[in-house]
């Protein structure tokens, strides 16, 4: 586990120990979230004698680049649920190309099927097309998601004292199992990455529940530091990206962790955190969809 001391003026004048956990580097090929999420999954699949894993996302999604790489990893068949039609004859995106290399078959639904994707009667319908399969929520934000999330806690306190542990959110279900591992001591915050993401609360409040019977009062949601929308690539939030990586040496993915870091140090200048803290925030990795921007930041 990496812990890199984030310099920045925002901190030093607030006196506040920012730190940046390098979750990005702890698998060479599933990086960050992605594996901390897959990891009971996989073991469960297995377990209940599967040998395909079925999921959705959208075109640039990160989970269905993870999800393909792990098949690959680690034997089993894939399938991906895109969200969307198919663009004819258009090649596919870097993100989807990848995802197919690597063994997924994919399959685009239309936006309004898609969006009934959990009812039970769709579920059935995808299967009795493609077969039996394990089947794996948009994000891989279910119940065994969260264990593996919140391992990191446990990793973190070995290692360093903290008091608030900060996270950009897609699905929600890194910080549902962030909030496990807590079990209601320091104090968590969520960077979501899409507009209109207050229904993340509910979402993230139900995970824990299922989870562990119980919920927490130790966490909040910022929804204000989205830059436009889930995979939107604003020209300053590339500046930014650019400035960070060049402060520090660390590449942001532009979905995620880019978003939440501006989200922190607006914080910071806003006094948000208390003088004498110490703050450490995630990088979950993602950098493969810069594949899907015209190449990193730099």
């Amino acid at each position: 586990m990496l812990l890199q001391p984030l310099h920045e003026p925002a901190a030093d004048k607030a006196g506040v120990r920012l730190l940046l956990l390098r979750d990005d580097l702890n698998h060479p090929e599933l990086p960050g979230n992605k594996w901390r999420k897959l990891k009971y999954n996989l073991q469960e699949a297995r377990r209940l004698g599967h040998d395909t894993l079925l999921t959705f996302g959208g075109a640039y999604s990160n989970h269905l680049a993870a999800v393909a790489a792990a098949g690959r990893l680690t034997g089993l068949r894939t399938i991906g649920i895109v969200r969307g039609e198919e663009l004819g004859s258009r090649p596919l995106n870097p993100t989807l190309t990848q995802a197919r290399a690597d063994g997924m078959a994919l399959r685009f639904l239309d936006r309004a099927t898609y969006r009934r994707k959990q009812e039970p009667d769709v579920e059935a319908a995808l299967l009795q097309e493609t077969g039996p399969a394990y089947v794996l929520p948009e994000g891989g934000s279910n119940i065994l998601a969260l264990p593996g999330c919140a391992e990191l806690v446990a990793e973190l306190a070995d290692v360093t004292e903290f008091d608030t542990l900060c996270v950009a959110c897609g699905t929600g279900g890194t910080l549902a199992g962030l909030l496990t591992g807590l079990a209601g001591q320091r104090e968590a915050l969520g960077f979501a990455a899409l507009k209109g993401a207050d229904f993340l609360r509910t979402d993230i409040d139900a995970l824990t529940q299922q989870a562990g019977g119980r919920s927490y009062a130790n966490w909040f949601l910022h929804t204000a530091y989205h830059g436009g929308g889930y995979a939107r690539l604003s020209s300053e939030l590339r500046r930014f990206i650019q400035g960070f990586e060049h402060r520090h040496g660390v590449l942001l993915d532009p979905i995620y962790t880019s978003k939440m870091m501006v989200g922190i140090l607006d914080l910071l200048n806003r006094g948000y955190f208390r003088r004498g803290s110490t703050v450490v925030a995630i990088h979950t990795g993602g950098l493969q969809a810069w594949a899907g921007f015209g190449g990193s930041g730099a």
